[in-house]
C-alpha cells in the first residue's frame, strides 16, 4: 500500500507545478530527438539538393501517419495505467502495462508494412513527382522498418509517465538524439549515404530508444506480466475503447498535414522544403507543449482515479496558463532568430519566405494548437476519447482545407499556412469550451 500511495504523487501538490516538471522533463527527451532531426534537415540542406529536400518533406508528412498509430496506444495505456495507480492497484496496472505493449508491436509492425509496399503510391498521392519522387520513396523504404522500435519506445516512455518517473521517461529520447546526432554526420556526409544514410542513422537511434524504454520498466516499475491469451483479450477491449478514438483523433494532424502538403507542392520543390523547415521548427520550439499533452494525461488520470475532479479542472486550466506563456517566449525567440535560421539552411526565394512567416505571427497562433493538445488529454482520461477525434478532425479538415484553400487562392504558399493557423485559432477556442464542458458533465455524475 505504501508503494502505491507513493507512486500515485499527483493527487497531492501544486498543480502547476506538476504540469510544468512533467512537461519540462519530458520535453528534454522529445525536443532533443526532434532538434538532431532538424539538425538531420540540416544537413541534407547542405547537399544543395532540392530534390533531396522536398524529399524530406513530403517523408515527414507520410511517418506522421505511423507515429499517429504509436501515440494513440500510448495515450490508452497511459490513461489506464495512471488511473490503476491513482486508484492504487499495481497488479492491474502492470497487466495493462504488458498488453499495451504488446498491442502497440503488433500494429506498428502491420501498419508499417503496409506503408513499406504503398510508399511509391501514397508519395504520389502528396504530389512528389520526377527526382523527388524517387528520393521519398527512397527515403522512406529505408526508414519505415524501424518504426515499431519507435512505437515501443513511446509506449515504454507513456508508461514511466504514468508512475510518474519522467526523469526516465526523458532519457530514452536523449539517448536516442545523442545516437542520431552521432551517427547523421558520418552516415550522410563523411561516408556520403545521402538519404540512405539519413534513414539508418534514425533506425539506430529507435533500437536505442526502445532499448532505454524497456529496461527502467523492467528494473524500477515490475516489469511485465506474461503474455495470457485471456487476459490480453479482456484487455485490449479496454485498451481498444479509448486507443481507437485516440488513434483516430492523431490521425486527423498527418491528415491535415497531407492535405497542406499537397497544396503547396503546386508552388514548387522550394516551398515544400520551406514547408518541410517549419514543420521541424514546431516541435523544437514547441516540444514543451507536445510533451504537455502526454505530461497532463497522468496528472488528470491520478486525479480522476482518486475522486478529485476539482483538481482536473484545475489542471485543465493551468495547462492554458501554462501554454500561453511557454509559446509567448518562444515566437518572440523564433522572430529574432529568423534570419539566421534561413541562412542555416541556405534558404531563398519561397523557401526562405516560408520560414520568415512561421517565424513570427504563425508561431504565436500556435497557443490554440496548445488548447486542443490539452483537451484531448482531458477528453481521453475523462472517458470521453469520441470528443476528441471529433475536435481534432474538424481542425483539420474544416479548419483546415477551406481556408487554405481560400487564403492559398489570394496569397499563394504563404495563404496556405496562414489559412491552416487561422482555422486552428477557431478550433482552439471550441477546444477550451468542450473541455470544460467534459469536466463539468463528470463532476455532476460524480
Amino acid at each position: 500500500m505504501a508503494e502505491a500511495v507513493r507512486q500515485a504523487k499527483f493527487v497531492e501538490g501544486n498543480l502547476l507545478k506538476h504540469i510544468a516538471v512533467m512537461s519540462l522533463t519530458s520535453s528534454v527527451g522529445l525536443m532533443a530527438i526532434f532538434a538532431v532531426d532538424l539538425i538531420n534537415m540540416v544537413y541534407i540542406s547542405w547537399l544543395q539538393d532540392a530534390a533531396k529536400s522536398a524529399a524530406v518533406g513530403y517523408a515527414g508528412a507520410v511517418m506522421f501517419f505511423t507515429t499517429a498509430f504509436g501515440i494513440g496506444v500510448a495515450i490508452a495505456v497511459s490513461a489506464l495505467v495512471a488511473r490503476e495507480i491513482g486508484m492504487r492497484n499495481l497488479a492491474a496496472a502492470r497487466a495493462l502495462a504488458t498488453s499495451g505493449m504488446v498491442l502497440g508491436l503488433g500494429v506498428g509492425v502491420v501498419f508499417s508494412a503496409v506503408i513499406w509496399l504503398f510508399v511509391p503510391q501514397i508519395a504520389g498521392l502528396l504530389g512528389a513527382t520526377g527526382e523527388t519522387h524517387t528520393q521519398t520513396v527512397i527515403f522512406l523504404r529505408w526508414y519505415t522498418p524501424s518504426q515499431p522500435l519507435l512505437m515501443a519506445g513511446i509506449i515504454g516512455g507513456a508508461i514511466l509517465r504514468s508512475h510518474g518517473d519522467a526523469r526516465r521517461s526523458m532519457m530514452t529520447t536523449v539517448w536516442g538524439a545523442v545516437a542520431l546526432a552521432a551517427l547523421d554526420p558520418v552516415f550522410i556526409l563523411w561516408a556520403d549515404w545521402g538519404l540512405e544514410g539519413a534513414a539508418l542513422a534514425g533506425g539506430v537511434s529507435r533500437v536505442v530508444i526502445a532499448v532505454f524504454a524497456i529496461l527502467p520498466i523492467l528494473r524500477h516499475h515490475g516489469g511485465f506480466d506474461p503474455i495470457r491469451p485471456d487476459e490480453l483479450r479482456a484487455d485490449t477491449a479496454a485498451l481498444a475503447a479509448i486507443a481507437g478514438p485516440a488513434i483516430l483523433t492523431q490521425l486527423a494532424t498527418p491528415v491535415g498535414q497531407a492535405i497542406v502538403t499537397r497544396m503547396v507542392a503546386g508552388y514548387g520543390e522550394g516551398a515544400v522544403a520551406g514547408m518541410a523547415v517549419a514543420g521541424r521548427l514546431t516541435p523544437v520550439a514547441f516540444g514543451i507543449i507536445f510533451a504537455m499533452s502526454g505530461a497532463l494525461g497522468p496528472i488528470i488520470g491520478q486525479n480522476y482515479g482518486a475522486g478529485r475532479i476539482d483538481r482536473v479542472r484545475r489542471a485543465f486550466l493551468d495547462s492554458l496558463i501554462f501554454s500561453g506563456a511557454v509559446i509567448v517566449g518562444m515566437s518572440l525567440l523564433l522572430f529574432i532568430c529568423r534570419g539566421w535560421i534561413a541562412d542555416v539552411f541556405h534558404a531563398q526565394g519561397m523557401m526562405r519566405e516560408l520560414i520568415y512567416l512561421f517565424c513570427g505571427p504563425l508561431s504565436l497562433l500556435f497557443f490554440f494548437n496548445g488548447a486542443i493538445f490539452s483537451a484531448n488529454a482531458l477528453c481521453n482520461n475523462l472517458g470521453a476519447p469520441m470528443q476528441s477525434t471529433v475536435l481534432n478532425w474538424g481542425r483539420h479538415t474544416l479548419g483546415t482545407v477551406p481556408p487554405a484553400l481560400w487564403l492559398g487562392a489570394i496569397w499563394g504558399a504563404q495563404g496556405v499556412l496562414i489559412g491552416q493557423a487561422l482555422g486552428g485559432v477557431i478550433f482552439g477556442l471550441v477546444a477550451v469550451w468542450l473541455g470544460l464542458r467534459v469536466v463539468g458533465r463528470v463532476a455532476r455524475a460524480a
